[in-house]
This record gives C-alpha cells, structure tokens and sequence, in this order.
C-alpha cells in the first residue's frame, strides 16, 4: 500500500517541474516535462545534479489544468491543520500557487480572465484534506472500504472534489503513458483527494467525559453551481446543491499518530489504551428532483420554469437509485411552501415520486394553522425504489409568528424513522476483534433524511440541526452519559453553545458556496429562538443575495465550471476566441452609463451653488431633463432585466439563451431605442450562446 507524501519538494528546471519526497529518498520522483506536460517517474538520486532555478516545498498537489495557451500544476503551498480524526491530522487548504508549463511571453485577455476565475475558486472554496482519513466517505463507508487500497482509489467520486484536476495523474497510474505503456503505481502517493464544504472538528467534554465533536459537510462535485444559475437535477440524475452532511461523535479519540499514516495494524488506538468508540450520523441535502429554473430578470422574484415530469423522470430515476444503494432507506422531507410560487415546485416534485414508487398511498394531515401541515406518499411494495418515503412539512406556515419551537413537529413526526435507521458505531482499540487496522461495527445507518428547501438552505439547516440535536441525545444515551429521556442541552450548557455554533457554522459555510451569503435564520441555531435582530439580518442577507444574485453570481458560475471540468476551454491561438466578449448592442450597453451620468447631473446641479442673478429656469429645465432620461433609463433596466443580469458565460444556460432572444426582439420594437439597436447590433456571443441550439432541444 503506497502512503502519501506529506512532504514534497518542487524543483523548477527549465524542461521539468520535479517532485520528490525528502522522508523517502528511495521513492521515484515525479516529473512533468515542460512545456508538453507530459509525466513520467524518475529515480530520485539520477535527478539529484540536474540544474534548477528554485526548491520550493508544498503541502500537496491539487492537480493539473489546461487552459487556453498552457497547462498549468496547481500546488497547495500551505495547509492549516484543523484537527485530528482517529489520531490523524487534517488540515484546510490555505494558500496555493499555479505553476505554468510555458512562460507566457504574450499577453492573452482570455487566458488571464480563466486565471482569474481559477485563482478566485481556489481563494474562496473551503477545501480539506488528511494524508490518512478518507474524507470523502462517511466513517460508515469507511468501515467496508478495503484499508490497503490507495487513498484515492477509495474515494467517494461524488465529493472528490480535486477528480477533474487529478485526471492526468490517475489516467498514468492505470495506464502509464508514452515510453511507459503499464501501470504505475509510483504515482499513487502524489495523488491526494480533496473534499471542499465544512469541516469542524472540536475536542471537548460532556459532563467532565473527554470526546470530540465533528461535523463533515461534503460538497458533490456534480452540478455545482450559484443560487439561481443550477437548480435541479441534470439528466444523469445529478442534484444541484447536494451536501452530505456527518456528524461525528469520538470518545477516546487518540491524542497522537502520524499525519502520514494510512491504515493498517499499527494505527494509533485510544490516548489512554481503551478502545476509541465512533459514532457518526448522517443527512443529505439536495434540490428538488425536477428539471427546473428559476430566471433572472432583476426582479426580485425570479420566473419560474418547470418541465414536464415525464422527461425529469430517467433522471431522478438515476438519483434515487443511486441514493437507495449508499443509504438505504430514504426520508424525503420537502419544505417549500405549498401556497404561491413554491406550490408549482411542492406539486412536481410529489408528481415525481407518485411515478416513481409502485402504488402509492397519500396521506394529508392538517391543523388550525395550515390545511396540510404534512403530506406523506408511502409504497408497501418491496421494489427498490419503493424505500422513498415522502414527508411534506409545511414549515413557514408552521413556525410563521417567530414561532421557530414548532418545527419540532417534524422530528416528532419521524421519531418512529429515525429509530428504525438508527446510526453508525464502531469501535477501534485493543478490545476491538479486528486486528487489520479496519472498524469493529456495532450498528449502521440504514436510511437517511434527504430534506431540501427552494435553495436547501435556510430551512434545510433548522431541520438539520433539529435531526442532529435528536441523534446526539440519542448518542449520549447509549453510551450511558445521559439519562434516558432527558437532553444534552439541560445536562451541560457549554456543550449545548457548542453543538449550537457548529450548526450555524455549518449553515453559514454551505450558504455561502451556494447563495454567496451566509445562512438565514441562524439566530435559531445559535440562541435556540427566532429574534428581532435576527430578522433584520435575514433582511440584509436577503438583499445582499438579490445583488450578488443577479449582478455578481455570473463569474463564480464560470469560475465552479473552469475547476470542476464542467467547461474545458478549446486550444487556440493569442487573442483568438474572445470568451468574454460582450456581444451585446452598445445602447444597450450604455443604458446603466447614461443613467449614472444622469444621476450625476443631477446632484451636481442640485448642490452647485448659484450665482445670486442667474436665472433658475435653464436649471430647472436641465434637471427635469436628465430626471426624465434617468427614470426612463431605470424603467428601460428593470422592463428588460435579462440584458443586464451577470449571466455565466462559459457554459450559457439554455433558458438564458432563449430569454436574451426574446427580450432582445422586444427592445428593437422599442420607440427610442430599437431603431438604433437594429441599426447597430453586432450579434450574439459565440462564446456566451454556444449551446443554444442543444438548449432548445432539452427544453422541448
């Protein structure tokens, strides 16, 4: 089994970037040539004289990107510990550098716009990863994943964040390359997964018991992307915005190991010789099951597309399969309001599982406060897919009045499946059966809790956080710290604050890869009640995300799918492709700069001082004109939102593709500007409207 490399030196030569490993020697070190990019392994000591312009040493290689003119190695150059699972570090990434095959001596607009994008997902994307844990699975999964294997071969491909990135070094290890036509396993300690999402881990005590509380929120890979630019699923059953969350509870964590250490019979046991008792619960969040969008038009409401079940139904056919054979049983909990806009999605996602479960039976239960507090489809078959169980909670009209306490009638309604799925606890230390470095299993989780909201945010969290609080006494109660029937928040108030600001940590975190924000609602998290002064947060964070939303959200779109592999720009020549362009009309353009001029004006005629004997008519006139132009530009702004949103343009969206068509069609009809937009449009961007045509199709 090939350990990971917790040291390495990066040697600069001007035909090869050279990595090697100081603690072993012996080991073959990596080299990539310049400026082809072509890998290959390399004794060590026969590269020991070769001359180099700089050593540097990193933490690890993240991976290896082509862009336009060059291939770029992305290496981590400092790494921030964070905390030890099972006596093994893991550390956040902290800095990282790009280091390029060729010396760009041209100056290429395109290419240094796709840096930026790269360099800002790098900056602003929490990513985590341990040369020991396997960060990617759940502890349960880890228990039936040979230890032996290469870490990354047994990584969860759904939240092996770096895969894309790492693609030229896993296709040498299994295939080798030119000269080298077999496998090379030599590589397999530079390979290092990397999970992105939140990971907290926090040593503490409960009631004077040492233990270490965690949660691990692991972001997928697949369909990543902003609030309002990737919702749904995509047609290989992908959901937007899906997080597996875990939360993990140690006693006897061990207080020490090597960072480098990677399983087997020497692992480290408990600090103090007893067995390490591991206890992890886990929930997965995701978009509603549908092919769906919401468009930006500026308004602060967005339109709302829906297609039809029928062609969402092979892809949420794949989605659930898929979740059927890791978890189990699954509790789809929908929150989305069942009155308004949200009833349309409410309303197909039931659509959804009525098709896809075999006789389904529905259930509504009401109150004085809603007509349908809860909505439940249920199958008695024995299919695989007939293990869905659907539960709508009507949670605003629930909780509307501050009163957040009773959305505690949701965990109270699947008391009865939290117990049946129970959670995963495994020991490891001296009285443990296994001697192979692996988990002696007590019990698995055998179902989870899939809860989504409109963004599987805000609301999404509370139930979170509510589901975790009621495992956690559970926890507590089998491992006899707590007595039957009570709750960790009356025994021990500083272990309380402290599951409480993990969970808002956790909300704030996810957010804010999605929405741009941190969460709503969070002072239900942290105090335990909804409050004033957190309603008017959530105000400020609504705004925010308004702005960000529409103005601000197109380039971290672009910059998800540059590092993810969704968008692979094409090889061209300097200056040739102008991905960025924009195509737009110049009035149209211009319209936002005539209305700050207008602005301008404005203001500075209001607050010029006057000569005594100037006549103030002229003024008068010339204010009320540009007010005139400046309300007409603003009523010009919001009528054709769709012209001035900050769409991605890299992978442009279909349903963008057909509203531009549209608005754009009605501007030329307009009275001021359409004769000169007719008279002066230059077209459509290739590079923003490439896949128009393939969007018309998916949206018949």
């Amino acid at each position: 089994m090939a350990l990971l490399f917790r040291d390495i030196n990066v040697q600069a030569a001007s035909d090869a970037y050279i990595f090697s490993s100081p603690s072993t020697p012996d080991a073959p070190a990596l080299v990539v040539e310049r400026p082809t990019g072509d890998i290959r392994l390399s004794d060590a000591s026969l590269l020991a004289g070769k001359r180099v312009s700089r050593v540097s040493s990193i933490a690890g290689i993240l991976g290896i990107i082509r862009l336009r003119l060059d291939k770029y190695i992305i290496v981590i150059t400092k790494a921030r510990p964070v905390g030890r699972l099972r006596g093994h570090q893991v550390y956040r990434v902290a800095a990282t550098d790009l280091l390029p095959l060729r010396e760009r001596q041209i100056h290429d607009p395109d290419e240094d716009r796709l840096l930026a994008l790269l360099r800002s997902v790098l900056a602003s994307a929490p990513m985590f990863f341990s040369y020991a844990v396997d960060l990617t699975n759940s502890f349960q999964r880890q228990a039936q994943k040979d230890a032996s294997a290469a870490l990354w071969r047994r990584a969860d491909d759904r939240f092996f964040w770096n895969r894309f990135l790492v693609s030229d070094l896993v296709n040498f290890c299994i295939r080798g390359a030119r000269g080298h036509p077999a496998p090379q396993f030599g590589i397999e300690p530079y390979i290092l997964p990397v999970i992105s999402g939140v990971l907290e881990i926090r040593p503490t005590t409960f009631k004077g018991t040492p233990l270490t509380l965690a949660i691990i929120t692991r972001r997928s890979r697949h369909r990543v992307g902003t609030r309002y630019f990737t919702r749904g699923l995509d047609d290989q059953g992908n959901a937007a915005n899906y997080n597996e969350t875990e939360q993990v509870l140690i006693l006897n964590d061990a207080a020490s190991g090597l960072g480098g250490f990677a399983g087997g019979p020497g692992a480290p046991r408990g600090a103090s010789g007893g067995d390490m008792h591991i206890l992890s619960y886990v929930q997965t969040r995701g978009s509603v099951p549908a092919y769906w969008a919401e468009i930006n038009t500026l308004k602060y409401t967005p339109r709302l597309q829906i297609r039809t079940i029928e062609a969402a139904l092979p892809a949420a056919r794949a989605h659930f399969d898929e979740q059927i054979r890791i978890y189990g049983d699954n509790y789809l909990v929908n929150l989305v309001n069942q009155k308004g806009r949200e009833a349309r999605v409410k309303q197909a996602y039931e659509q959804v599982v009525e098709r896809l479960v075999t006789n389904p039976h529905e259930r509504v239960q009401g109150d004085e406060r809603t007509d349908e507090k809860f909505h439940t489809i249920e199958s008695g078959s024995g299919k695989p897919l007939d293990r869905l169980h659907y539960v709508y909670f009507d949670f605003h009209a629930e909780t509307r009045g501050l009163q957040m306490h009773r959305a505690q009638l949701l965990v109270d309604r699947l008391r009865d499946a939290l117990l049946a799925m129970q959670y995963f606890s495994a020991t490891d230390g001296p009285g443990a059966a296994r001697f192979d470095g692996g988990l002696e299993v007590r019990s698995l989780q055998s179902g989870v809790v899939r809860s989504n909201c409109m963004d599987c945010l805000d609301r999404t969290n509370v139930v979170q956080s509510m589901l975790a609080r009621w495992t956690l006494d559970r926890m507590l109660s089998d491992l006899g710290l707590l007595a039957r029937g009570s709750r960790f928040a009356d025994e021990d108030p500083a272990f309380e604050l402290l599951f409480r600001n993990l969970w808002a940590d956790n909300a704030d975190a996810v957010s804010k890869g999605y929405s741009g924000t941190g969460a709503m609602k969070t002072d239900l998290t942290r105090l335990g009640k909804r409050t004033k002064g957190g309603a008017l947060q959530d105000a400020k964070v609504a705004v925010t995300r308004y702005w960000r939303n529409n103005f601000l959200d197109g380039p971290r779109q672009d910059a998800y799918d540059l590092f993810l592999g969704a968008y692979q720009p094409p090889a061209g020549g300097i200056g040739a492709g102008y991905l960025f362009a924009d195509r737009r009309p110049v009035w149209i353009q211009s319209v936002p700069y005539i209305l700050a001029f207008g602005i301008f004006f404005i203001l500075m005629a209001t607050y010029t001082p006057r000569l005594p004997d100037s006549a103030v008519w002229p003024l008068r006139i010339f204010i009320g004109f540009w007010a005139v132009v400046s309300v007409w530009c603003v009523h010009f702004i919001l009528t054709n939102g769709m012209l001035y949103v900050n769409w991605p343009m890299l992978n442009p969206r279909p349903w963008a593709t057909e509203g531009y068509h549209e608005t754009i069609s009605r501007v030329r009809k307009d009275r001021i500007l359409g004769p000169l937009v007719a008279r002066h449009e230059r077209g459509l961007s290739t590079a923003r409207y490439v896949n128009a045509e393939e969007g018309k199709k998916r949206m018949d």
